[in-house]
């Protein structure tokens, strides 16, 4: 691969984006423009004399010199359009458009947009008069001390002042004597938030973000943050003031939510989003937002990151960073020191002679340029922040001492630099105080609120015999006044299992309550017992009072349900034991039942007496680990539709599909005296836990063709071929419970237990069960699985829906058609995933719309068509594809990849084949004067357009046809006919056979 990259911009920033891309493997050139000294000529990095204010001229640079695509360094060129330009003129450009940038380029626009999205920040007004502005100064009801100018100041338009008086004075600096120029047209006026200012930043393709280390600049010129304000004198990276916790909070409500909202605003937010931060006591607030890397906090983060930057980059171009997610360097730390001209901020001279490169080059030190420019072979001054030295060592005491010695070497006349760099991280890391437990990771004041939210929830559970009230050392329950007069106890303790790991992925938090209580209720039912309390274990490593307040209103829903009163709880805190985002759940359920109920009664069961099913309601909490693994290698991910006859939902909801309790529904009938035992199908499948209520003699045989299997068992067994022993002892197979009945009381089970709204199917019998012989005994589970996630056509069953794949290059002009004909409940395929060898085409938009995995593959990053090819197959290969139709695909294919996939692989010609082949069909056709066209739908041969045909529709050629008029009513042909081939081709009513012709299975 040898890929040629353009980074727009001049300063420190964009010498260490070059820098960093150099190092791919994959990268064989990096251009800057216009660059610096450190950028003119060193290995793979070399500066272009190219305009990047002239948008046309630069996007046909691009174009003559082959860049892959363009990273764009400072925020003024974002501001200006080039994004959105260079993309129009098919230059693919990393960062966001003109419109998205506006969140660094209008302080009005941003603050205004994080009041919407509910994004933590300052008090503001904006004004257009400086009057306004300093009657709303002195009247504030908070201390309105920040002046900023609303447009883009290079970093500068920021003023904090330290009364009244001097913010006013900085209203009419900025607005009557133009300080920041037309960038303060408009002023906003803020809150002053006390505390620490951290710089965080991610990686963003408008759905994903991937936070990056957090930073600290130092925007003050001298030592102790005293002197003017500057562009940044220094930075370190990651800050001990924000810990993994904190970080993953603002990730959560800043971050994320941030790209959300662009999102739903119909501007999505693609490449760097960098938000400036006060940690106050309130917690993290933004101070402003930037759509770019931070200089100088770019040359402390990129010198961190492990991961390969183009990699990440064009991840990010093509939308699919969640597969890419960037790595850094753990147990580092990164220090970078401005040295600056003379005079600075203000005037100051230039072409002053730099020395000392190869000196700090020896030590080790990265020397990233700014402001330097080559005069007669020498480097020389040009800009007010001329380099910055930079340290990368274990600790950032060893990173400071590293630094200094490289500021010792590098010398300049007037070289000005701050010694301090990360004196508040030093300062932090030594303090001396006493510890507190909330600082040890423990909120005592947040779990007391929590309390205060889950008191009225657990309260509304209260039922007889039980009043509860939390916050005493332990619940009472009063038996008698229960209504029990010679009564047994039973318990029951359980969790959820990995079940938690999908909750936690998809943010759903809601529905695993019912889960736990489920599994417990469920459990000591089985022993015939009523449920009367329940008890909650809730343990995390940090404690997010929404997500905890969501499980536990969950729990107390399913007490409810349940019939139990939810009488206390425990709630664990504690830090380094789970890693951010993570909790695990268990509960305890007692319950009682009259003596003369308890289950199951042994004595009673007798070979001949009847199996009763009881629906499930799809897996309940069992078999999640292997439901993880099966998920990991689908093509599906949990954001993506169901299976198909799953329901109008997501995988993930799908899976998250809360245990049925069967408390409410199954008590009466047990009461009855009619049921001899009960199992709760759990851990074990349907193998080990009916034979748990059984004599030791005996066993049943089960016929999976009589209940009602959900189709999440089908698809599971599909895409982990799974046996029948494996889905037996793993899956409740759509069966929540079994209940033991004799023969002659079954009718009556049944229409008591429907009476209750639930479900219910004879399913098997007891038998005698011989010694060593399987206690239960399942036919026709796989072959009832089959059928029911099958699709029966032409008259003859297929066991699965063929798994199809679509090429394309553009449009996609087919695509969405065989989107929507594969959508039909009667449609023997699905298409699961959409391959193109051009990002950023509307035919990704289409399948990604539409819930479809896809990938690209850019056909230029490999030496050969064989090679292209081979990476096209080996996706093929990861989505299990069964036919590949192409769609608008504008590769020839290579003879190895035709002959692998002949007989699976589709392509639609607009003409009546044999006639008028290749790339100008309708040319042809009009010059010939013919009265009929049509299209064509064909296997793919390595000859083109000469494989077998399958299906063709005749389209007249009318009087005063022209190319793109005949080409619009060919496509209406193409969209009703490529459908039906795929159907007859993923039905197997037609196929290629040994011979090299068609052969129909069914004449149709």
């Amino acid at each position: 691969m040898a890929a040629r990259v353009l980074v727009i911009g001049s300063g420190g920033r964009e010498h260490t984006l070059a820098w960093k891309l150099a190092q791919s493997l994959h990268v064989k050139q990096v251009l800057v423009a216009p660059g610096n000294a450190g950028t003119a000529c060193s290995g793979k990095i070399s500066n272009a004399a190219v305009s990047v204010d002239d948008h046309a001229v630069l996007a046909q640079f691009c174009k003559d010199e082959k860049i892959e695509f363009v990273v764009v360094g400072p925020e003024a060129p974002l501001a200006a359009g080039i994004v959105g330009n260079l993309t129009c003129a098919g230059i693919r450009c990393f960062g966001p458009t003109a419109q998205a940038a506006q969140l660094e380029s209008s302080k009005k626009f941003a603050k205004e947009f994080m009041d919407r999205n509910g994004i933590p920040t300052a008090q503001w007004r904006a004004f257009t008069k400086p009057e306004d502005a300093c009657s709303f100064i002195m009247s504030a009801n908070f201390p309105a001390l920040v002046v900023k100018a609303s447009g883009l100041a290079a970093g500068k338009g920021v003023i904090v002042a330290k009364n009244k008086e001097e913010a006013c004075k900085a209203v009419r600096e900025i607005m009557q004597e133009k300080s920041f120029g037309a960038a303060g047209e408009t002023v906003v006026v803020e809150e002053f938030l006390d505390g620490e200012e951290v710089s965080c930043l991610c990686f963003t393709d408008g759905k994903t973000v991937a936070p990056m280390p957090p930073a600290q600049d130092h925007k003050r010129l001298l030592d102790g943050d005293e002197g003017p304000n500057t562009g940044g004198m220094g930075a370190y990276c990651p800050t001990p003031q924000v810990p993994k916790d904190l970080l993953l909070k603002i990730k959560d409500t800043i971050l994320q939510r941030t790209v959300d909202g662009m999102k739903q605003e119909g501007v999505p937010y693609t490449g760097i989003l960098y938000a400036g931060i006060m940690l106050t006591k309130d917690g993290p607030k933004v101070l402003e937002f930037n759509c770019r890397f931070g200089d100088p906090e770019c040359q402390v983060i990129l010198p961190l990151l492990k991961s390969d930057l183009y990699e990440v980059i064009r991840s990010t171009l093509d939308g699919q960073l969640s597969a890419s997610l960037p790595v850094w360097l753990e147990n580092h730390t990164a220090i970078t020191v401005v040295m600056a001209s003379k005079g600075y901020p203000g005037a100051y001279s230039k072409g002053v002679e730099i020395t000392g490169f190869p000196e700090a080059q020896a030590l080790g030190l990265q020397v990233f340029h700014a402001g330097t420019a080559l005069k007669d072979g020498r480097v020389v001054t040009s800009g007010g922040r001329v380099l910055t030295v930079t340290a990368v060592q274990e600790n950032l005491v060893s990173a400071c001492d590293e630094a200094r010695k490289g500021l010792a070497v590098i010398k300049f006349e007037g070289a000005v630099y701050r010694k301090d760099i990360g004196f508040r991280a030093v300062a932090f890391l030594q303090r001396p105080r006493g510890l507190t437990y909330k600082e040890s990771g423990v909120d005592i004041a947040a779990g007391n609120l929590l309390v205060k939210k889950i008191q009225p929830l657990a309260k509304a559970t209260s039922r007889p015999g039980c009043s509860v009230d939390l916050g005493g050392f332990a619940g009472l329950f009063d038996l008698k006044a229960a209504g029990f007069k010679d009564p047994l106890l039973a318990s029951g303790t359980d969790g959820v299992g990995t079940k938690l790991k999908i909750a936690q992925l998809c943010s759903k938090h809601d529905t695993i309550g019912q889960d736990l209580v489920a599994m417990c209720v469920n459990d000591i039912l089985a022993q015939g017992a009523e449920p009367l309390f329940f008890l909650d274990y809730f343990s995390c490593g940090k404690l997010d009072l929404s997500t905890t307040e969501a499980v536990i209103a969950g729990i107390a829903g399913a007490c409810r349900q349940a019939g139990c009163a939810l009488l206390g709880g425990e709630t664990a805190e504690m830090p380094d034991m789970y890693p951010p985002g993570e909790y695990d759940l268990a509960g305890f359920a007692v319950g009682a039942m009259e003596r003369d109920q308890k289950l199951p009664q042994l004595e009673r069961i007798v070979e001949g007496d009847v199996v009763v099913g009881v629906a499930s309601s799809g897996l309940h909490s069992n078999g999640f680990s292997l439901v993880r693994k099966i998920v990991a290698r689908s093509s599906l991910q949990y954001s993506s539709p169901a299976p198909d006859g799953c329901g109008d939902q997501t995988l993930g909801d799908l899976l998250l599909t809360p245990t049925r309790i069967y408390s409410h529904s199954l008590l009466p009938v047990i009461r009855s005296g009619r049921v001899k035992a009960l199992a709760h199908i759990t851990g074990g499948g349907l193998l080990e836990n009916i034979p748990r209520v059984l004599p030791q003699k005996l066993g049943v045989d089960l016929d999976a063709g009589t209940w009602r299997i959900p189709k999440v068992f089908s698809w599971l067994q599909q895409e982990g071929q799974l046996s029948e022993e494996e889905m037996a002892r793993t899956f409740n197979c759509g069966v929540g419970a079994a209940l033991v009945v004799s023969k002659d009381q079954t009718d009556q089970i049944l229409r008591d237990i429907q009476q209750h709204q639930e479900e219910a199917w004879v399913i098997g019998n007891v038998v005698a069960c011989p010694k060593d012989s399987p206690r239960v005994r399942v036919k026709n589970l796989i072959e009832t699985m089959q059928v029911n996630g099958s699709v029966v056509s032409n008259g003859f069953l297929r066991s699965k829906k063929a798994r199809v794949a679509v090429l394309i290059s553009g449009t996609g002009s087919n695509l969405q058609a065989l989107i929507d004909s594969t959508r039909d409940p009667k449609s023997s395929s699905h298409i699961v995933v959409v391959i193109s060898n051009k990002a950023g085409v509307a035919g990704l938009d289409k399948a990604e719309k539409a819930g479809i995995p896809t990938r690209v593959i850019n056909h230029k990053l490999y030496k050969n068509r064989v090679e292209f090819d081979n990476a096209v197959d080996h996706v093929l290969e990861e989505f299990s594809i069964d036919v590949v139709c192409l769609a608008g695909f504008m590769r020839i294919l290579s003879g190895p990849f035709v002959r692998k996939w002949d007989g699976k692989m589709l392509n639609i010609h607009p003409s009546l084949l044999p006639s008028f082949k290749g790339s100008n069909a309708h040319e042809q056709v009009l010059e010939a004067g013919v009265t009929i066209t049509g299209c064509t739908v064909h296997f793919v041969a390595e000859d083109v357009d000469a494989g077998q045909i399958i299906l063709q529709e005749a389209v007249p050629v009318k009087r005063g046809d022209t190319v793109a008029t005949l080409s619009e009513r060919v496509k209406v042909a193409e969209h009703k006919i490529f459908p039906a081939a795929l159907q007859l081709v993923a039905s197997g009513a037609v196929r290629l056979g040994e011979d090299g012709k068609i052969h129909w299975v069914r004449e149709q």
